[in-house]
């Protein structure tokens, strides 16, 4: 079965950065996929228009601060998704960011999570994650 979600960023104090869909994903995900889903899903969005500055998970490479949020991509280049994909695992790991799913946190990349449409995911940014 897949589903789609509703993603959305937070601060540490609960105040929402960016909420976004994650459209038609399995039902059945772990972490880890979930993650990484999430940002091939915003690199796409990104790289099919490149006008407006960068609001991703993790900042890709190179990236400066734009004006007014977001980050500007040098040379206006695509980012490779699976390199921001990588970052944010890293991040993950490096407790850049949390992960709460339907009112539990979750801890291990490779933990089975069963979503549903109707499934609350938040993604907790716990410092400022330049360079992932």
């Amino acid at each position: 079965m897949r589903v789609s979600v509703t993603v959305r960023d937070e601060s540490t104090s609960g105040k929402a950065i960016v909420t976004h869909v994650l459209n038609d994903i399995p039902a059945a995900i772990t972490l880890c996929d979930l993650i990484r889903t999430r940002v091939r899903d915003e690199v796409a969005r990104f790289n099919a228009d490149r006008s407006d500055p960068f609001a991703g998970l993790v900042v890709p490479e190179g990236a400066e601060l734009a004006t007014g949020g977001g980050y500007t991509v040098p040379g206006g280049r695509t980012i490779d998704w699976e390199r921001q994909a990588d970052l944010a695992i890293e991040a993950f790991g490096r407790n850049g960011f949390f992960v709460i799913v339907d009112g539990a946190q979750v801890t291990e990349l490779d933990a089975a999570l069963t979503l549903t449409a109707d499934s609350e995911i938040r993604f907790v940014r716990l410092i400022a994650l330049v360079g992932g």
